[in-house]
């Protein structure tokens, strides 16, 4: 008697809140997982740059070292850098394990919204109001940036790298991808400013999220669209989309205190998850788990598809 084959998992969603947060360092402008998930960077208004343990929520070090409210970092693959950047228009790198500037960028004209390290963690790209996305080579002591992209008509708001591939989004409306290793720039029309974009796990396209409230799947070859994500509402403030870790759901924040969460093949709507009564700052999708960081006002909230493990809940007596 031959059995049915069993039914295949429908891939949970981070919707179980674990903790949250107080991080005490003003308004969270961004909050990002490291490499493997170990640990969250949260962005403060008040100057300041916190690493946290994920698993405990515990504050591991602070980062002092900005002149104005941080916006945007990025841990090394091998944790021993961070780099972050700042409406103060520098890009500053730290040792993660002292705690201390090793490099301080200086060169935009305005303030830095955006920076990640390349793969190997030997260049730092910056992108900034001033409309340009400059890269720094981290072994060199050169002040100058190796290479200026001045494309975007106006500020870039959000980059990504992944290998020789370089994208970013720009307030006038466009998605840019980079071949650095070919020379060579793609771009893709949007017409709305764009606040986030990244490339989905498999390389093959690129999400963004713009100020008409719509998210948007395209084809990284051909920029042909395959799908429109909308319900949210994003129209005044520069908020972050994601893929999940598996690239089966499509993640954005929302100024109406939910993030929404969409089934990326068919676009309907699988989870709203209630994060509070203000606007969803930012957020982070677990590299490989199903677990979720969101940013409202001072707060960071963990997420988890499955409630905390039983054995951690105080014993009976």
């Amino acid at each position: 008697m031959a059995f049915p084959e069993p039914k295949p998992q429908v891939p949970q969603l981070p919707q179980h809140l674990l903790r949250t947060i107080d991080c005490q360092q003003g308004a969270v402008r961004a909050v990002r997982f490291n490499v493997d998930g170990n640990y969250f960077l949260s962005c403060g208004s008040d100057k300041s740059l916190k690493l946290w343990s994920a698993s405990r929520g515990t504050l591991l070090k602070t980062y002092s070292g900005h002149g104005y409210e941080v916006l945007d970092a990025d841990s090394s693959f091998d944790n021993s850098q961070i780099c972050s950047c700042s409406s103060d228009k520098t890009v500053i790198l730290w040792d993660v394990a002292s705690g201390q500037v090793t490099r301080k960028l200086r060169g935009h004209a305005g303030k830095v919204n955006c920076v990640q390290f390349n793969e190997e963690g030997t260049v730092t790209l910056s992108g900034s109001i001033d409309g340009t996305v400059r890269c720094w080579d981290n072994r060199s002591r050169k002040s100058e940036p190796i290479q200026i992209l001045d494309e975007a008509r106006d500020g870039v708001s959000s980059l990504k790298v992944v290998q020789h591939e370089l994208l970013t989004g720009s307030v006038d409306g466009r998605v840019r991808r980079y071949d650095l290793r070919m020379g060579q720039l793609h771009v893709d029309f949007i017409d709305s400013p764009i606040t986030c974009v990244c490339f989905s796990q498999d390389g093959q396209c690129t999400l963004s999220s713009s100020l008409d409230s719509a998210v948007r799947l395209l084809d990284k070859s051909t920029g042909e669209m395959l799908g429109e994500y909308k319900g949210h509402k994003m129209k005044g403030y520069k908020l972050d989309c994601c893929l999940s870790s598996r690239d089966t759901h499509v993640l954005s924040c929302s100024e109406d205190g939910h993030v929404y969460c969409w089934d990326l093949v068919e676009g309907s709507l699988s989870l709203k998850l209630p994060v509070g009564k203000a606007v969803v700052q930012s957020l982070s999708f677990h590299p490989s788990q199903t677990r979720l960081l969101t940013a409202m006002e001072g707060r960071v909230q963990v997420w988890s598809a499955e409630p905390e493990e039983a054995e951690e809940e105080a014993p009976l007596s």
